[in-house]
């Protein structure tokens, strides 16, 4: 990375004159590098007094041509950020610098969650699922890890679900050489998807979309925040099936969820229809037995009809 020129996309970003101090790598991501930078920003109005102020930010990096998902990125925790129900990280804006293209965000310093801090979240994400839309989808396509979602907007979930999330991974597992009879069981359970939504009619809720516990974090006096999403408008329920995907959140959460908004009691049977979607993608990312999890999802889906 070449740290000057860096350094003056940052100050292009932030307005002000950036001046590098360290720079830090940070793992536990998957498909970005991150690191974080420390600083002084001096406002260009003060510099004169010499106003430098110290500075954190977090960055992400990827490839070149991987611009548009940080894009995609910052345009979805504005979204997010608009609902006004729960703390999101600010976004400074993206670039590219030499071969390498970027996200620049706060960084936060973030700790372990306090005796209510399950509880403000579930009733927070009950209260962002309030904000609605007019139709499914979004406004722009984004990534799911670094896959592409498509968000083609539509009245009806159904036929969202099917063309954009459910079919769009089934066609990329048949490329990624997964077996045939994982194939025709995606197929076969399309057909059936009508009965899980009998007299269910979800509205379109701003969603998270990835919302795993690696994407929920907690600031030191325990406030919730959400940060790396997937942002659609869509059921809410798939939210709600992601977070009990990978060892699930706390008892208290899904309680002041319940109570802020009540979930659906077809949910139990649906929750696996939604996580089906991830752990598709996660075959299409990362291979290995992400299949054979996905075939026997399938199967006691089936059975269920």
């Amino acid at each position: 990375m070449d740290w000057k020129a860096l350094t003056e996309k940052i100050s292009n970003l932030l307005e002000a004159d950036f001046v590098l101090k360290n720079h830090t790598s940070l793992g536990g991501g998957c498909i970005n590098q991150a690191c974080r930078i420390d600083g002084l920003v001096i406002n260009k109005q003060v510099k004169k007094n010499n106003g430098a102020q110290p500075l954190s930010l977090f960055i992400k990096f990827n490839q070149q041509d991987r611009l548009d998902m940080f894009e995609a990125e910052e345009a979805g925790l504005h979204e997010l950020k608009q609902a006004g129900a729960i703390y999101i990280p600010q976004v400074f804006g993206c670039g590219i610098s030499g071969q390498q293209s970027f996200i620049l965000l706060e960084n936060l310093q973030l700790s372990g969650a306090q005796s209510d801090s399950s509880k403000q979240l579930g009733q927070q994400l009950a209260k962002m699922h309030q904000h609605t839309s007019q139709q499914f989808g979004w406004s722009r396509n984004n990534t799911i890890g670094s896959t592409e979602q498509i968000n083609k907007q539509s009245g009806h979930w159904l036929d969202f679900w099917v063309e954009h999330r459910l079919g769009f991974q089934l066609e990329l597992v048949k490329q990624n050489g997964a077996t045939n009879s994982l194939y025709i069981k995606g197929q076969s359970l399309i057909k059936e998807l009508e009965f899980f939504f009998q007299g269910y009619q979800p509205a379109p809720s701003l969603l998270h979309g990835d919302l795993w516990s690696g994407n929920v974090g907690y600031l030191q006096a325990g406030q919730p925040v959400l940060f790396d999403p997937a942002v659609y408008y869509g059921d809410r329920e798939a939210d709600i099936a992601m977070t009990e995907l990978f060892g699930g959140f706390p008892v208290d959460f899904y309680t002041a969820y319940n109570q802020e908004w009540p979930l659906d009691k077809g949910y139990k049977q649906r929750k696996s229809l939604y996580n089906l979607y991830h752990i598709l993608n996660h075959y299409n990312l990362f291979g290995g037995g992400y299949a054979g999890q996905a075939e026997n999802m399938i199967d006691q889906l089936l059975k269920s009809v």
